[in-house]
């Protein structure tokens, strides 16, 4: 067994990418075994099947390879005799039958027995069964129907989703990943109870450095660690990529096994659904002075002293054959946290890498996620709406009539003539603490016009940026378009609230006219 063959468990395309029922003795499955990493929501799952009745359906629930099937096939094996398990509710058991047709002999066969029924199924499965399984399970159906709906469930349903345990957190106004953190430290622990770095340290010993073992260094430093949860947040939170275990698995097999350093896999690879979202955060990509000089310079053969001390401080890491000025960078970047490998000529290129949107979002997120009635607390989230949120809609609801009064809103144009109304936009507190729990990639917020309530406003990273850049003059283009239509959806609802308003602004090139319907048919006309 070499090290290579052991990691390729990792992988989507191996055998042991989607756990069965298959008794395996091999060798690989102990490997496997020592991988694995305990959730919460298996811990969940472990005390539901424990407590379960003979009436009970426990529905454990998400989407495909988030480890719905490794967790099943774990307590299948200890509880079959005593618990009626279906492990994969996308399949069926004849060819000619269908996955609905499947779940209804399923349901059927629990309501005439006597155990208690565990199913595995995707959330879109779930979907599709309460819409077209038997009429004589309808009870179910609606129970389906209300946990898609988020209401209610019967007692005796037991629905547990992996949307609702995050693999992604905000701590400290940074982001967090328990799960990736926990599987990253035990693959690269450095004792001989790790099968993994015992392979690692033989070849090492026997075979000296290679490029795979160079790559497991990499990856067993603390600093690379750091900034690979911190890539996974920034694809989660703006590429709006999610994170299964089986996508974590393959995306750490890809960059330790790729043919180039763990670096460069990092943002070169194309095979992984993660890698394909990550490769946009490439650290040589950015256009900075001192990113640009130094490709230059580096193209040119021109070094340093502080250059070649941070050669020699990368080649503890084992003997690097670099050649090509992007790969530098992303050295750089990946071990920025990395106390021994900062010297004077690293630290300008890793202020250049530093982008503090994901902490300046993560920061506004928990005021929202946790609001509470304290006065400080209310008088920093109240700086968002008042210095953020209501000045990028203002300015953007004006772009056509930049030199509107603060409080007055661009509404339509006839012919040459502009209407804005006067509008009193600001935070609404009440409304804000009645919101769910926010989901990380999301929170509401909540505003009030001239102290009409409307819709909360679903804020993700990519509008929260939008706002902050319109509040630096900057013009949206095609490039935002998804975050410029969320941002339409605001005005829009502006508009709307604003058709019942008393004070009308009418403005041309040359005039400018304000109508008040001060009461009943009289209408007070200033400016002519």
């Amino acid at each position: 067994m070499d090290l290579l063959s052991a990691l390729s468990i990792l992988s989507k395309s191996s055998p042991y990418a989607v756990s069965t029922e298959r008794q395996d003795s091999s060798l690989l499955a102990d490997y496997k075994k020592y991988i694995y990493i305990e959730t919460e929501i298996e811990e969940d799952f472990r005390n539901a099947l424990l407590r379960s009745q003979s009436n009970e359906i426990i529905f454990l629930c998400g989407s495909s390879g988030d480890g719905k099937s490794e967790i099943l096939t774990r307590y299948s094996q200890k509880f079959c005799a005593t618990k009626d398990f279906h492990l994969d509710a996308t399949h069926s058991f004849a060819p000619s039958q269908t996955a609905i047709q499947a779940l209804d002999d399923k349901f059927s066969q629990f309501k005439s027995g006597t155990k208690p029924l565990v199913i595995g199924i995707n959330t879109g499965m779930l979907g599709n069964y309460a819409e077209e399984g038997a009429e004589e399970h309808q009870d179910i159906k609606d129970s389906i129907k209300a946990f898609l709906s988020n209401k209610e469930t019967p007692i005796h349903h037991t629905y547990l989703d992996f949307e609702r345990y995050p693999k992604f957190t905000f701590v400290d106004s940074e982001g967090k990943s328990e799960f990736t953190q926990t599987f990253l430290k035990r693959l690269t622990n450095p004792t001989l109870d790790n099968p993994f770095y015992a392979l690692y340290s033989s070849e090492l010993a026997k075979n000296g450095t290679s490029t795979l073992l160079v790559n497991f260094t990499l990856l067993s430093n603390a600093s690379v660690q750091q900034t690979i949860v911190e890539l996974l947040v920034k694809a989660r939170l703006i590429k709006d990529q999610f994170l299964t275990a089986r996508a974590l698995l393959d995306f750490v097999f890809q960059v330790l096994a790729m043919d180039g350093y763990l670096f460069d896999n990092l943002f070169t690879a194309t095979n992984n659904e993660i890698l394909e979202q990550i490769r946009s955060f490439d650290p040589s990509a950015n256009h900075t002075k001192n990113i640009d000089e130094f490709i230059l310079e580096f193209s040119l053969g021109m070094g340093s002293s502080s250059y070649s001390e941070l050669e020699e401080t990368l080649n503890k890491f084992g003997n690097f054959e670099i050649s090509e000025p992007k790969s530098m960078l992303r050295a750089l970047y990946v071990l920025k946290f990395d106390s021994q490998f900062i010297n004077e000529f690293s630290s300008k290129f890793i202020n250049d890498f530093n982008n503090d949107l994901v902490s300046r979002y993560a920061h506004v997120w928990l005021l929202h996620d946790e609001f509470n009635t304290n006065q400080e607390y209310q008088r920093e989230l109240s700086n968002f709406y008042r210095y953020v949120l209501v000045p990028a809609i203002h300015r953007y609801c004006n772009r056509n009539a930049p030199n509107l009064d603060e409080n007055v809103y661009f509404v339509n144009e006839f012919n040459q003539f502009k209407v804005a109304v006067e509008l009193i936009v600001k935070a609404d507190f009440s409304q804000l603490k009645l919101q769910p729990k926010a989901k990380i990639g999301v929170f509401n917020a909540c505003i009030k016009i001239n102290g009409q309530l409307i819709k909360p406003i679903a804020i993700n990273i990519n509008l929260f940026e939008l706002l902050e850049k319109i509040n630096q003059g900057y013009r949206p283009n095609k490039h935002d378009k998804n975050a410029v239509l969320q941002l339409e959806d605001v005005i829009e609802r502006i508009v709307t609230a604003s058709t019942g308003e008393d004070t009308l602004h009418i403005f041309s090139a040359e005039n400018k006219y304000k109508i008040t319907n001060d009461e009943g048919d009289f209408f007070d006309v200033s400016g002519l």
